[in-house]
């Protein structure tokens, strides 16, 4: 149990079977309605949370993921959805709808570019990707403890390294604030997805930033 700053107190747990439909809605939820990237490209809450369902047999089996719930209600106050970086996408990612293209490119860009052709090996790099706090939860430090016990439990399983791409000043800032190094950098009014800066609206987020940490291990070398 973990008093975060405030009156919340919430308890970080290994992600089970059980809290799969409360993941998937405090998911979309927040990325549907705060997210920059999907709010440019107008993601609804219904597909947001088509695509964290592809993500729930894994997540629920992966030991991976994350979970804050509040003490006082047992409600969810936030997740960190991690996996393996060598795990290959759920069934079904490449039947997303095309709003999730421009996202996935911009994304998928800086991935390439960091691993400069090299494939990580099974067990070797933790990927944090999708992070959020329920709406009431925001400001008292959930974000942080969920990342700060998602470290801990992929250092604990073996992890060397934790990856993660920060969309927006909140979460680079508390990405910065757990130790993260900048590698890869995008700009939002820069990007161009089939000739059309679908990314415009959003320029003044200035853009995604692919991060890193050493969990164990000598540091990853870089081109």
């Amino acid at each position: 149990m973990t008093r975060t700053p405030g009156t919340v107190t919430v308890n970080c747990t290994i992600c089970a079977p059980a809290d799969l439909e409360e993941m998937v809605w405090l998911l979309a939820e927040t990325f549907s309605r705060r997210d920059p990237p999907a709010l440019a490209v107008g993601l609804s809450y219904s597909e947001f949370a088509g695509m964290v369902r592809l993500f729930c047999p894994g997540a629920g089996d992966g030991g991976l993921t994350i979970v804050a719930r509040d003490a006082a209600s047992g409600g969810m106050a936030g997740v960190l959805l991690s996996e393996d970086s060598a795990a290959p996408p759920p069934a079904g990612f490449d039947r997303l709808g095309s709003k999730f293209d421009p996202i996935f490119d911009i994304l998928g860009g800086m991935d390439t570019e960091y691993r400069g052709g090299r494939i990580p090996a099974p067990g070797e790099s933790l990927h944090l990707f999708l992070l959020g706090v329920a709406e009431r939860f925001t400001k008292h430090g959930v974000a942080r403890r969920l990342v700060a016990a998602g470290l801990e439990n992929g250092a604990r399983r073996g992890y060397r390294l934790a990856v993660t791409e920060a969309t927006n000043p909140t979460s680079l800032h508390i990405f910065r604030g757990q130790g993260f190094v900048e590698r890869v950098r995008r700009s939002y009014g820069d990007h161009r997805f089939d000739g059309r800066a679908v990314f415009a609206s959003i320029a003044d987020q200035g853009g995604p930033i692919l991060m890193d940490r050493q969990l164990t291990g000598r540091p990853p070398e870089h081109r």
